[in-house]
């Protein structure tokens, strides 16, 4: 039996347990205790057992999580599919599938509220238009030459906006005093952007290239004012670019999706806005420097190497001398040549005058003769021979025309339409039949269905002057004539007393023994 062979390496060597073991403790010990905000996907509710699974996910990235049972029944809410909502718990990893997911601990909806709500319904509608898209993004002026800023003339912001630009680039800036909390604040930011649009190139106001539209931070109530449906549609339409500064990092307002970019400060705005002068002024200074030095080598460059292809170049002499000596040697073949060229087209005319001599053409013209007279001979048989070959094929095509084989197409047809006409008949009494059969089936039928069976077993029908049948005595009115029909007959009736007439003593009705038959179309009564 082999030996084990000793490993050559000094790593140290783990099972797939002891991995999964140590990554479950590492992340639980790290992640002991967080809090996540994404969107629930893959809710189906809970499980069999209680608990459930489901996923949280934003726009980049996802995590599997669990809610235990215990804690499924702490939730002051019931999840639901695509609600966004802020997960309280700890990280763990599941080795049987070597993933990681967060246990839920707790869970509440992200932003809940009235305003929330109405913030996530506008956010949806605006969005379902378009507002948002990132192809309608402008970008923004490298270096603008004014710049509007749209927000309150009194607060902090707007002095930092004009330091941090005096500080960058100094240019003009145009401040258009809104009100950036209340009621009013909407329509006054949207009012203001529009004015900025509707300025004129070249006007006694210029018309700013960027528009900064600037607040300080606050709670969700203090920004309500740029989530207003105007304020988007005013943004979204302007043909400026426009940065958005709307309170802190963490905030965020329907301004920021419509706007072409959004900054996290409104001293972030201002940076963005306008570059560093002194940065442009360095930078242009290193560009020219590096302009003169590169230019100096290239020139430099191109002139060594103009210097070392005209080395490498020969000179006229070396040049010509290859083509002057073929020159001179073809000089020196071409009498040779000439002669050598006009002693082989004397030799061919010498031939061609020996083939065409007189005798030559006699001796031509008796062979040519002599054929002729030889096909002349031979004409007569060939003929011959062609019309008895075609005399042969017209003898066997009038025998195949004869009166024979027309007899025998004849009684060939008759024998067919003997066999068509004796098949006419078969399927025509197979016709009969089959209608025979089912008319009896029909007449069976009408037999069971007709009222004539029920008065062969003893009932009457009652007509009335129309023929109509009586189904009521509440449509019976004395002195209506009727018609009695039995098997056997009809009889006359007319009517003598409605629904409600008292009967009659028996003594005064005839007897049905003594009855005497009354034949048809004889006059009766009815009672």
């Amino acid at each position: 039996m082999s030996e084990k062979p000793e490993s050559t390496s000094n790593v140290a060597e783990f099972t797939v347990s002891e991995i999964s073991g140590a990554l479950k403790r590492t992340v639980e010990d790290t992640f002991g205790h967080i809090r996540v905000r994404g969107e629930i996907s893959g809710y189906r509710g809970p499980h069999s057992s209680g608990h459930a699974y489901f996923s949280l996910k934003d726009d980049k990235a996802r995590i599997e999580a669990v809610i235990w049972r215990s804690a499924m029944s702490r939730l002051r809410f019931q999840p639901e599919e695509g609600m966004e909502v802020i997960a309280t718990g700890k990280l763990t990893t599941y080795p049987g599938s070597s993933k990681y997911q967060i246990v839920i601990e707790q869970m509440e909806p992200a932003g809940a509220g009235a305003l929330m709500a109405l913030l996530e319904e506008r956010k949806r509608k605006l969005g379902a238009e378009g507002l948002f898209d990132a192809s309608a993004k402008r970008r923004l002026p490298y270096m603008p030459r004014i710049i509007g800023v749209v927000t309150s003339p009194t607060g902090a912001v707007i002095r930092d906006i004009i330091h941090r630009i005096a500080d960058r680039f100094p240019l003009h800036v145009l401040v258009w005093p809104v009100r950036v909390q209340g009621e009013t604040a909407g329509a006054e930011v949207a009012n203001a952007i529009n004015g900025f649009n509707r300025l004129e190139q070249g006007s006694a106001l210029p018309r700013p290239d960027v528009l900064i539209v600037a607040r300080g931070g606050g709670s969700l109530e203090d920004l309500w004012g740029f989530n207003d449906e105007a304020v988007v549609r005013a943004v979204a339409a302007s043909h400026i670019p426009i940065i958005s500064a709307v309170g802190h990092e963490t905030d965020w307002t329907l301004i920021d999706l419509a706007a072409d970019v959004r900054a996290p400060t409104p001293t972030g705005a201002a940076e963005m806005a306008v570059p560093v002068k002194a940065d442009l002024r360095a930078q242009v200074a290193t560009l020219g420097a590096r302009l003169s030095s590169g230019m100096s080598r290239y020139l430099d460059r191109r002139r060594e190497i103009q210097r070392a292809l005209a080395r490498a170049l020969p000179s006229a002499d070396q040049l010509l001398a290859l083509p002057r000596r073929r020159f001179d040697e073809t000089a020196g073949r071409l009498g040779r040549a000439l002669q050598a060229n006009t002693q082989k087209k004397r030799g061919e005319f010498d031939g061609c005058a020996r083939r065409l001599s007189p005798r030559l053409l006699e001796q031509t013209l008796r062979e040519k003769r002599l054929e002729i007279k030889r096909l002349e001979s031979q004409l007569p048989r060939c003929l011959a021979a062609f019309l008895h070959k075609r005399r042969g094929l017209f003898d066997r095509t009038a025998a195949r025309l004869s009166v024979e084989p027309a007899a025998r197409l004849a009684q060939r047809d008759r024998l067919h339409l003997q066999q068509l006409e004796r098949r006419q008949v078969q399927a025509v009494n197979l016709l009969l039949d089959r209608t025979k059969r089912r008319s009896a089936e029909l007449e069976r039928l009408l037999k069971t269905l007709s009222y004539q069976g029920v008065l062969e077993r003893g009932f009457a029908v009652v007509l009335d002057p129309s023929g109509t049948p009586v189904k009521r005595a509440a449509t019976v009115t004395a002195g209506d004539e009727l018609t009695i029909k039995f098997r056997d007959g009809n009889v006359q009736a007319v009517a003598q007393g409605g629904e409600n007439r008292p009967e009659q003593p028996k003594a005064e009705r005839p007897s049905p023994a003594k009855k005497s038959p009354v034949p048809a179309g004889s006059q009766g009564s009815l009672f």
